[in-house]
């Protein structure tokens, strides 16, 4: 598919400011969505005290989490295709209202198989709007690193805003009854799908450029063409290594306090220190590092993230521990938009979905190995998993710049 290439360097491009004014209504009915499913989201958060305080293991409550995660792998890829060939619109109202009714029936649930089978079905459904969502902005603003990143962040913004949110009334709610709690997270997820089916309209489809049979090929390929893609595989490994250095602030983290004669209340107070520069400072840093080409502040991102995390071994103190937080944020705030921006400029037209989903595979990959690799490395030596995680923080970085190509091949077209 030969497309001009979209502009990254940001040059002439109207400020971050102005690129978030313009923003188109689609963009913000999304963001809205968002809002109010992030709100509603607690399943994932409260499932184990559920189980748990229903009387099962903790291995069984493990087990429980293990077929969320592969759901929610199998979701990304289902959704990914979906969002390619049924639109966006009605891949997202069809998660939402998967999901609502699936989460209505968790509290009347009975044995431990039924739950399991469930609660996987439910990490699947819940992640196919996800390609949907991210390809709802990619063709709502100009194909430009600006207006990508101002519609990203966005949604980013609202995101934060309802896991914040999410958080304190769900715990209000466990305080007083379960069934509540999944019945209103699946009230939330059924608005969700409302707001979607009656506000959002699927953009125009742009025109394919090739006819015929290549252009049928390519169609039928699906996924396995995305695959033939060397630089989105490059992307997906830098994602899930990144994920992986990232999710070790929930892993690697908390274990440390412990070692060092911390509590959880100060696991807390950081993690909540966390929350708190996201939901002040990620817009503002998303429009400074829109003036830059997005792989170079991918790696910087990725190379803060990963110091700051293995600079946790040497803190002592809840205030170097505060420190390295304020460090390794900063690196999430600037790669947490323009991650998916980047991938956008990356997908041809017809396959920005699949790109999505492969993306959202990755990054469920790397967000699932983590705790089973980090805890089973910590296990061996605190030390070793901080040297894994700057080792990983590196490669990740490496992944983001662009592949050099031999001196000696000819120059390629746009779409190389």
């Amino acid at each position: 598919m030969s497309t001009a290439p979209p502009d990254l360097s940001g040059v002439g491009e109207p400020p971050f400011r102005d690129a978030l004014r313009r923003l188109p209504g689609r963009v913000w009915v999304i963001s809205l969505g968002i809002l109010v499913n992030q709100v509603g989201n607690f399943l994932p958060v409260f499932i184990v005290l559920y189980l748990t305080q229903g009387g099962h293991s903790a291995g069984a409550a493990g087990l429980v989490l293990g077929a969320s995660g592969i759901g929610r792998v199998l979701g990304n890829a289902v959704g990914g295709h979906l969002a390619d060939r049924i639109g966006r619109r009605w891949t997202i109202v069809l998660s939402a209202v998967s999901t609502s009714g699936l989460t209505a029936g968790v509290p009347f649930l009975g044995p431990l198989p039924v739950i399991v089978a469930v609660v996987g079905l439910i990490g699947a459904t819940s992640q196919i709007y996800r390609p949907a969502a991210a390809a709802v902005l990619l063709d709502s603003v100009a194909p430009t690193n600006r207006q990508r990143l101002a519609a990203f962040g966005v949604f980013r913004f609202a995101m934060n805003i309802g896991a914040a949110l999410g958080g304190v009334v769900g715990g209000v709610l466990a305080g007083t009854s379960y069934t509540g709690l999944f019945l209103a997270n699946a009230a939330a997820c059924l608005l969700f799908g409302s707001v979607v089916a009656v506000l959002l309209r699927d953009a125009p489809r742009p025109p394919s450029v090739r006819v015929g049979p290549d252009a049928r090929t390519e169609r039928a390929m699906g996924y396995r063409q995305a695959l033939a893609d060397r630089t989105l595989v490059r992307f997906l490994l830098m994602t899930a290594l990144a994920e992986f250095v990232y999710v070790q602030s929930t892993v690697g983290l908390p274990l440390h306090v412990g070692e060092v004669g911390l509590d959880e209340r100060d696991f807390g107070l950081l993690i909540g220190f966390n929350g708190l520069l996201v939901l002040l400072l990620e817009l503002p840093i998303t429009g400074v590092v829109a003036r830059y080409r997005p792989e170079y502040v991918l790696a910087v991102g990725n190379l803060v993230t990963g110091a700051g995390l293995a600079l946790t071994g040497l803190a002592t103190d809840m205030a170097l521990l505060a420190a390295t937080v304020l460090v390794w944020t900063l690196g999430e705030m600037m790669n947490s938009s323009i991650s998916q921006a980047r991938l956008g400029s990356l997908a041809p037209a017809g396959m920005v979905g699949r790109y999505q989903g492969l993306h959202g595979v990755a990054y469920t990959i790397g967000t699932g190995a983590g705790p089973l690799v980090g805890g089973a490395v910590y296990a061996v030596g605190p030390w070793a998993l901080w040297a894994v995680v700057g080792v990983a923080g590196l490669l990740s970085a490496q992944l983001s710049l662009p592949r050099r190509r031999a001196a000696s091949a000819p120059p390629k077209g746009p779409d190389a």
